[in-house]
């Protein structure tokens, strides 16, 4: 018997200051990854699917992206992050 499956995995990558689409308050938004994993025996193997997305903390509005959207939101925060008054 072979037992096989998938199994998601979900990453957060930022917390980013926008404007949300759906509500227009200026929130904070969680940027995640979900991953998505072929199991063998209940051994994650390879990923089936990676997808991103920001999320709302105001009112929760989900908005889907594409790689190279997120990767630009996550350089763009760490952009933010750096000091300017670093030496």
């Amino acid at each position: 018997m072979i037992i096989f499956g998938t199994k998601g995995y979900l990453y957060q990558l930022a917390i980013l200051t926008l404007v949300c689409g759906a509500c227009g308050n200026p929130a904070a938004h969680a940027l995640r990854k979900r991953v998505t994993k072929f199991t063998l025996f209940f051994v994650p193997l390879f990923p089936v699917s990676t997808k991103y997305a920001t999320q709302c903390t105001f009112c929760g509005a989900e908005r889907k992206l594409d790689r190279a959207e997120a990767e630009r939101l996550q350089a763009r925060e760490a952009g933010h992050a750096e000091s300017p008054y670093r030496t």
